[in-house]
């Protein structure tokens, strides 16, 4: 049975890698789409949009001062296999905007790495293979053996920190809201990538 699924999860992942976007080809479909007043996805609500918005301004914002700090890049450099780094996000998905800079960082320092990055409402199959809790949330990393294509990790939605700040903002206030939204993004900005830089180097193999 084991060794069933496992050939479904290659088939679904070698399906969407097809349909997958490099980091520049992803960062220009949403700028794209911002300029045209749309976002990525099945849902093109004015909210949806308006957060695509947000996301472009913080996605070039992060672009340039986002850093691979010395600790992860002296791991990335020392890769002696070689990985697909495989992204389900979305343009309207704040917490993608937050991690999407420093994962394109971190795979632009080793040559053992290739960055692909697919939409979710696109890929419905892929995303239901690496549920959170029953939930569609992203961004999801999921690390894949170049060689082998066997999945070796995923990492996502979140940091540990910043899954931590909104598992007590809802136990405290009942609810997810636009405040918690704000001490989300304060968070991102005070731990410049390195929660998530250390999170993935520790489920490398």
């Amino acid at each position: 049975l084991w060794l069933e699924i496992n050939k479904q999860m290659n088939v679904t992942i070698q399906n969407s890698l097809v349909k997958s976007y490099s980091y520049e080809e992803y960062r220009n479909l949403v700028t794209s789409l911002v300029k045209e007043g749309k976002t990525t996805g099945h849902d093109q609500s004015e909210a949806m949009i308006h957060y695509t918005e947000l996301n472009e301004a913080r996605l070039h914002r992060l672009d340039k001062t986002m850093q691979v700090t010395e600790e992860a890049k002296s791991f990335l450099e020392k890769l002696n296999h070689n990985y697909i780094w495989l992204v389900i996000s979305e343009g309207w998905c704040g917490d993608a905007a937050q991690i999407l800079p420093i994962i394109n960082k971190m795979e632009q320092v080793s040559d053992a790495i290739d960055l692909r990055i697919v939409l979710r409402d696109d890929n419905e199959d892929l995303m239901t293979l690496f549920l959170t809790n029953g939930t569609k949330s992203i961004p999801k990393l999921i690390i894949i053996d170049k060689e082998t294509e066997e999945v070796v990790n995923h990492f996502g939605p979140r940091p540990q920190g910043a899954k931590q700040l909104i598992l007590d903002y809802k136990a405290t206030h009942g609810m997810v809201d636009e405040t918690a939204k704000i001490e989300l993004q304060k968070w991102y900005l005070a731990d410049k990538g390195v929660s998530t830089q250390n999170e993935i180097i520790a489920l490398m193999p």
